[in-house]
């Protein structure tokens, strides 16, 4: 839900109603972008659309969108538009004492909007239940010990202001997880055990006594109560607040009271996302959740958020009060504005003010009138709504909801006006339900939302409410249901393909965050069919409720395949070279080991040649001339021998060749004998040998050429070694010299020891060596 606080300054309204404002600028001007009557209604509340037939004939249907005015002035008639005028219903048949008018309808079009006033009146004396929420843990005891007395006084002082008092209590003080409490098993029982002192076990909520009329048991209930402890310093305020908020049987409001929740604490409360700490995850849904008076999905479900905290309250018509401790006042005061109906007081040392706190803040809610309104957040970014108020003194109070001080029996006016931006995007028009809400009061007013837009199709105008006109009953609902006939492609009884809506007879296809929706019946698209080469269908047909319809010549699913053969056949007109079938204008050959696109390639194919090997073997065996009767069972043709092969008999393939022995080979081939035309194999008498002395000079030549290649690389491999062990070489110093080289370039082995002592030892003379020769120190120095 969605609650908007906006109030402009209006004048005082003292009427429960008033009348229907709808201002519009006039911008209905003809523009070629409108082409249909929903269309036109959308740019504006002063916009009409003309249904004649004969209006501006030839003209663009554009024309049809303008004004009423001047509509009229071009020819058409009144009852020919589409004008839907906004409006406001009241239900005046619910009665109330505090909150008027209850139940009220708006007829809205888009960039309209209307006015309604609510009256809420404050009666003398109201019922009043009053719910004791308390922190107890350990540091509010002081507060605790105050609480047993305080209990029977405040109720005696509230009954000058209620005509029925009735109280309750309940307990909280954290979740029982880590890290809110100490998990070891003793702490768990017993929190206090370091302080020697028996503690109750922590808890996020305890329903401990339901409202009642009795005070003395509200007493007996406050002094057995224990206090209990946890580790951190915020508490689950927020979350047994929601629990006393929604547990309404439980707790026992009475729908008829003003509900008061007393909350007291010396401490902040943990928010929403304090309880991923304790790995806690899951929203909490916002009801109630006591089995045996105990908050059972504390340890299950997170702390609620604001917003949702101050929905409940709303929703259930509860004032909160926060009697909370001085160093924690400015934290809650951050807090106040965020949730509707509540009061914010400074509880002193031991809770010696709590009486005059309570009635202080019964006092000042009750005299403070404000109200919100709530709308679906489905629907809020269609809708605008201001509220202006009307207080009893006369003052009206812009930038505020609420009127002050005021006393039982006045009446504060509250004029809400709703704005309708556009219309839902399903072009569904169902009625949208807004709430308005006075805080704190068990009555409210109902507000539903009519939409406005569609078309009629020319019905418009015509029905009346004064129900005049006979053609509203049964013949335009035939009308309707006929349009809607039209709507219908044959054998189909889906309406616009289900992509569309059927207006006046005609298709208006839904727009898709995919691609455009079009055609007659909404049936075409461009983009649930499959693509080829980057284009749907392959450009060859047209997408059709998902399927391509191609164009003709192709098929397949994304008209791929062209239905002629054409492109399989070969030069001489053979389908795949006979070893293959076409499909989808491509060759599929029949054996796996051929190839090519024309299945033309076989390269594992056993040759033609190879088949009449053995006729040849057999002929050869037996000699040429005597193989002729014995060779029948492996020759199936004819056999005939030939002097020379390369002479061409007519029809005759390709020569074979057939090794034999002795470096030898025989050449045949299959040709037709003259005049039978039956298959004749041709086999030459003469075969083609090689030399022997050819196979001897190419041996030799291999056989010479190996031996001059091993003896330079065996010559390259001597010089490199040399070449590597050159600077090693004796008298290496020598040839340096020979080459009139400088000497002192060239490096010479020398040694050169100097030792130097001084201060020594007088039995140890001193001592230098130079080149291997020990000289005594005393003799350099001579």
């Amino acid at each position: 839900m969605t609650s908007w606080r906006r109030e402009p300054l209006v004048p005082a309204l003292l009427s429960v109603l008033i009348g229907v404002i709808a201002s519009a600028e006039d911008h209905c001007a003809s523009s070629a972008l409108v082409s249909t009557c929903p269309e036109c209604l959308s740019r504006g509340p002063a916009c009409a659309w003309c249904y004649q037939e004969d209006f501006l004939d030839g003209a663009h249907a554009s024309q049809r969108c303008d004004s009423a005015a001047n509509l009229l002035r071009k020819g058409c008639s009144e009852n020919m538009m589409a004008n839907p005028q906004v409006r406001v219903e009241v239900n005046a048949t619910l009665s109330s004492s505090q909150v008027a008018p209850r139940d009220v309808s708006l007829h809205l079009r888009p960039g309209a909007e209307s006015s309604f006033v609510v009256e809420v009146q404050q009666l003398e004396r109201y019922p009043v239940d009053l719910y004791y929420l308390v922190d107890v843990s350990a540091s509010m005891q002081d507060n605790l010990d105050r609480l047993k007395s305080v209990g029977v006084a405040l109720s005696h002082s509230m009954r000058e202001y209620s005509s029925d008092f009735r109280v309750g209590f309940g307990s909280f003080v954290d979740k029982p997880v880590s890290p809110y409490i100490n998990v070891h098993p003793s702490k768990i029982q017993n929190p206090c055990s370091d302080y020697e002192v028996q503690c109750r076990p922590a808890h996020g909520f305890i329903h401990v006594l339901r409202v009642t009329e009795n005070v003395t048991e509200l007493t007996r209930v406050i002094d057995q109560q224990r206090i209990s402890g946890n580790m951190d310093t915020p508490e689950g305020t927020f979350d047994a607040m929601l629990q006393a908020v929604v547990c309404q049987k439980d707790i026992g409001w009475r729908p008829e009271a003003k509900h008061l929740l007393l909350v007291m604490t010396d401490q902040p409360s943990h928010l929403a996302l304090d309880s991923k700490l304790a790995g806690i995850v899951v929203p909490h849904d916002g009801k109630c959740h006591l089995e045996g008076n105990t908050y059972v999905q504390t340890a299950n479900m997170e702390h609620p958020t604001i917003g949702q905290l101050a929905e409940k309250l709303l929703e259930n018509n509860i004032y909160s009060i926060f009697a909370v401790d001085q160093v924690q006042y400015k934290w809650y005061e951050d807090l106040v504005d965020l949730l509707p109906g509540t009061y914010l007081g400074r509880l002193l040392p031991k809770a010696s003010n709590l009486k005059d706190l309570v009635v202080e803040a019964y006092k000042n809610l009750l005299s403070d009138v404000a109200v919100e309104v709530t709308m679906d957040s489905a629907h809020v970014q269609r809708f605008w709504v201001n509220v202006a108020t009307v207080c009893p003194d006369g003052s009206s109070r812009a930038g505020s909801s609420r009127c002050s001080n005021v006393q039982p029996g006045q009446t504060v006016f509250f004029n809400v006006t709703v704005g309708m931006t556009s219309c839902p995007a399903d072009d569904v028009d169902e009625d949208v339900l807004l709430t308005v809400q006075p805080v704190g009061f068990n009555e409210s007013v109902a507000v539903r939302v009519k939409q406005t837009c569609g078309c009629d199709c020319g019905l418009a105008g015509r029905c009346h409410d004064n129900g005049e006109s006979g053609s509203c009953g049964a013949a335009d609902e035939e009308a309707r249901l006929a349009g809607h006939r039209q709507c219908q492609a044959e054998g189909s009884g889906t309406v616009c393909s289900g992509r569309g809506s059927c207006v006046c007879g005609m298709c208006v296809c839904h727009h898709g965050n995919l691609g455009a929706v079009y055609g007659k019946f909404c049936e075409l698209d461009d983009f649930s069919c499959p693509y080829q080469d980057g284009l749907l269908c392959g450009g060859r047909g047209q997408c059709v409720l998902g399927e391509c319809r191609c164009q003709t010549g192709w098929t397949g699913e994304s008209c791929g395949c062209p239905i002629s053969a054409e492109t399989c056949r070969s030069n001489d007109g053979i389908l795949c070279s006979g070893h293959g079938r076409c499909v989808c204008g491509s060759c599929v050959c029949d054996e796996p080991q051929r190839s090519g696109r024309l299945c033309d390639k076989c390269p594992t194919c056993y040759s033609s040649c190879q088949t009449h090997w053995m006729c040849v073997n057999c002929h050869l065996s037996y000699g040429l001339g005597q193989g002729s009767s014995k060779c029948n069972r492996t020759c199936s043709p004819l056999v005939d021998y030939v002097d020379d092969i390369t002479v061409q008999v007519g029809g005759a393939d390709e020569p074979c060749l057939y090794p034999s022995t002795h470096r030898c080979h025989y050449r045949f081939q299959m040709g037709r004998s003259q005049g039978k035309g039956v298959p004749q194999l041709l086999i030459s008498r003469h075969p083609d040998c090689l030399p022997s002395q050819r196979y001897f000079v190419t041996f030799l030549s291999v056989f010479l050429l190996t031996v001059v290649l091993g003896l330079g690389i065996l010559a390259v491999l001597r010089i490199l070694l040399r070449r590597r062990d050159w600077p090693n070489m004796p008298g290496r110093a020598e040839t340096f010299d020979r080459n009139n080289k400088d000497l002192s370039f060239i490096p010479t082995a020398n040694e050169k020891t100097i030792t130097y002592r001084r201060d020594g030892p007088s039995d140890r003379p001193l001592e230098m060596h130079f080149q291997g020769q020990k000289i005594p120190l005393s003799e350099v120095w001579q």
